[in-house]
């Protein structure tokens, strides 16, 4: 199977673009999370060729990875920024992303959040239930301003994805339901502290097949023509992101051949002189980053072989928490020695701390392994339990390596907490 863009065996040994994994888990430590900065690029240029020609922005959802070097490469090449927190608003603000290139998302934002985000000018709020149409138009209006708002609606498709990550199912807890929508929105254009600008819609995450998107599509287009009889016009048309990467042998559409049959579906459909926005994040940044662990021990077993690494589930929670499948390729690999079965599992003291089963590799203690496909969910849900420190994180670019988050020791995890007298 090929490996994904820009990670290479050379001599041997894996690099990144041009850079020595071996190197860098040498001179960084491990745990440690490497990101390929023409990988996001490369990727993200597959959604910017796929919209070209049309009125859209692509605000790249940062739950997927919200380091601030990664921000500030993605708002670089032209992406506004997908929040869902008061937390994310300011880093996306400290990344040099321009408020009116932000959007809020998320089902549970609270007053103190909308008050900070309306005093920053953000373009959008994408509201999720009647009660936070109220709340905000209360807010908007305490403040003397409006809020420019996309209702984000549940279209009841399924995007065939895990159960955890689909939203777009009358079950979810996100949108309002398909039949409350036209309500909502009379009662949206009635609020004096909101503008209502939008529709937003957003099915779920990993999905490797154009369908749900198409279908997705056609009872969202049906939502705005039944919408602007009552006379209001929508700006701009949010499709959210959800598009899979490859982690095992998935074949998801790529961007630049899926967004043209979406676009032409809306030309169909009558609506081609809209704002498109779209708000990827694992797909630009998923295949972009490695995890390199370090081999402790090989724990040969009666039903199981565990080979125990140093980074855990806290590190990648993923496997953990949906019994996701990450590639694991040898950083430098053993040719003439014939290889076990493996369960590569980590130090937490967890049963469910796992990150790869039945792995097929030859290695010794000491040995370094890259696990694959790591630059979405990995970090950005990171978590100190068993009092571990987060990772480092290095971007490379060419032969360039750059350290852009330090480890964090014990006293890091410490500094706010109030020991007794």
């Amino acid at each position: 199977m090929p490996l994904p863009a820009h990670l290479t065996h050379r001599h041997g040994e894996l690099h990144f673009e041009d850079v020595s994994l071996e190197r860098l888990a040498r001179e960084h430590g491990t745990p440690l999370f490497v990101y390929s900065r023409a990988a996001m690029l490369q990727s993200l240029a597959a959604y910017q060729r796929g919209l070209a020609g049309r009125s859209h922005l692509i605000c790249y959802a940062m739950k997927a990875n919200s380091s601030l070097a990664i921000l500030q490469t993605l708002v670089n090449a032209g992406c506004g920024l997908d929040i869902v927190s008061g937390g994310e608003l300011e880093r996306a603000l400290a990344a040099g992303c321009a408020p009116e290139r932000i959007v809020f998302s998320g089902v549970g934002k609270t007053r103190a959040e909308m008050r900070r985000a309306l005093d920053a000018g953000i373009g959008c709020f994408n509201v999720e239930s009647r009660g936070e149409l109220d709340v905000l138009d209360e807010v908007a209006r305490s403040m003397g301003r409006r809020a420019r708002v996309s209702i984000r609606v549940n279209p009841d498709v399924d995007a065939k994805t895990h159960p955890y990550i689909s939203t777009g199912l009358k079950d979810n807890k996100f949108g309002i339901a398909h039949g409350e929508v036209l309500l909502t929105y009379r009662h949206a254009a009635a609020c004096a502290g909101l503008e209502v600008v939008g529709i937003d819609c957003h099915i779920g995450s990993q999905i490797t097949e154009a369908a749900p998107y198409l279908d997705a599509m056609d009872r969202v287009l049906d939502l705005v023509a039944a919408i602007e009889v009552d006379g209001l016009r929508l700006h701009h048309l949010d499709f959210g992101g959800g598009l899979g990467i490859d982690y095992n042998g998935d074949t998801p559409p790529a961007a630049d051949t899926l967004w043209p049959r979406l676009l032409a579906k809306l030309d169909a459909r009558g609506y081609g002189d809209r704002t498109v926005m779209i708000e990827p994040g694992r797909s630009i940044v998923g295949n972009a980053g490695v995890c390199l662990t370090e081999v402790l021990y090989t724990k040969p077993g009666e039903h199981k072989n565990f080979l125990i690494v140093d980074a855990a589930m806290n590190d990648l929670p993923r496997p953990a928490m949906y019994e996701a499948y990450h590639r694991i390729e040898p950083v430098r690999a053993r040719e003439n020695e014939r290889p076990a079965v493996w369960d590569v599992v980590g130090p937490v003291c967890e049963s469910g701390d796992w990150l790869g089963r039945e792995r097929t590799l030859a290695v010794h203690p000491g040995d370094l392994l890259a696990v694959l496909s790591a630059g979405a969910y990995c970090m950005s849900m990171a978590s100190n339990y068993n009092t571990r420190g987060r990772a480092a994180e290095v971007l490379v670019d060419g032969a360039r390596a750059t350290s852009i988050r330090r480890r964090e020791s014990p006293a890091d995890q410490m500094r706010l907490e109030m020991p007794l007298a």
